[in-house]
């Protein structure tokens, strides 16, 4: 069955009118270890503003704290940059230096 020639001219002219969106380029945000911030605020940071469950944001708190850096997730550049600005200033308004960067996946 068909759509009405009204119906396909207004889903050919929706098709030509939006041109194929690119998939934003996926980025790892990637947190690093410091002496100063308390283990169980790195791990509300991870559940607050990363979205991880408990035992994975102390599985990457742990990863970093004995190897450095850990992983925390994989993300498009724009929410990354959002996520990490947020957890940056949360960590800043209490006085600790929780640093994160981002790198291309």
């Amino acid at each position: 069955m068909s759509a009405p020639p009204q119906i396909q001219r207004q889903i050919k002219r929706q098709q030509e009118a939006d041109p194929q969106e690119e998939l934003e380029r996926l980025y790892r945000v990637i947190i690093h270890n410091d002496d100063v911030t308390p283990y169980d605020f790195v791990i509300i940071i991870l559940v607050r503003f990363f979205q991880l469950d408990v035992p994975a944001a102390e599985l990457v708190t742990w990863t970093a704290h004995t190897s450095g850096i850990a992983q925390v997730v994989i993300l498009p550049l724009s929410e990354a940059r959002r996520r990490v600005g947020r957890a940056h200033f949360a960590a800043a308004v209490e006085g600790f230096p929780l640093s994160f960067t981002i790198e291309p996946e």
